[in-house]
């Protein structure tokens, strides 16, 4: 999916397909423990902004949604992806819910402080060792709080879960390829551990999670 040059309707079925993967896989958990820990060092503020950055169909932000309906938070939620057929699919997953918005954008075309927290789940493994610099910087320019990310770990064993389950459920090539792809294209904790010392950010709070993820909190205010 790193590939633009391609798209059209098997994109747009991979997303659909991308959407199982996530609930087999638990993907939204780590997302949800991240905006909850920056939500409640904040102060438990009545309302929050969220921009998920490289959204997909934004399938994840739906446990956002029934956290903040739970503690009667107004969210505000925008789904932000370069390809118009994750946007197109995004719109159409969530056309009956006005808290959502969708916008087909870069990360470095977006504008300084414009929400309160930005996420990125399976979003900074596209990316290259030498550009997560730029990435996660940009990704805190556009915040008001803080970021959050949630991505893979690279391990043998989620590698062999992907590849097995995304041809039990999928014959898209998108899928196929990706799925185990973006496991060994993922992090282990040294990495993450030479990012903040990279990045000079001692605020950086990393940890495991199930299945086979990481959450990373970047709390801005404490910068």
């Amino acid at each position: 999916m790193d590939d633009f040059s391609t798209g059209g309707t098997e994109l747009r079925e991979a997303l659909s397909h991308l959407r199982v993967l996530n609930r087999i896989f638990g993907a939204a958990a780590p997302t949800l423990h991240g905006v909850q820990k920056i939500w409640r060092e904040a102060g438990r503020p009545d309302s929050l902004t969220i921009l998920d950055i490289g959204s997909g169909s934004g399938d994840v932000n739906q446990h956002l949604l029934r956290w903040a309906d739970m503690n009667q938070i107004d969210l505000k939620i925008t789904l932000v992806d370069i390809t118009e057929e994750a946007c197109e699919e995004a719109r159409h997953y969530f056309r009956d819910e006005p808290r959502v918005q969708v916008m087909q954008r870069d990360l470095f075309d977006l504008q300084e402080k414009s929400v309160d927290v930005v996420t990125g789940t399976q979003f900074v493994h596209h990316f290259a060792a030498d550009e997560l610099h730029n990435v996660i910087q940009s990704m805190l320019k556009v915040s008001r709080l803080g970021v959050v990310i949630n991505d893979i770990h690279r391990h043998w064993i989620p590698w062999a879960a992907v590849w097995l389950t995304v041809r039990l459920i999928s014959n898209n090539r998108y899928i196929l390829n990706d799925g185990p792809l973006s496991v060994a294209k993922g992090f282990c904790a040294d990495d993450w551990k030479h990012l903040r010392k990279t990045l000079d950010l001692p605020e950086m709070f990393f940890s495991w999670r199930l299945l086979f993820r990481y959450m990373v909190v970047i709390r801005k205010s404490k910068l």
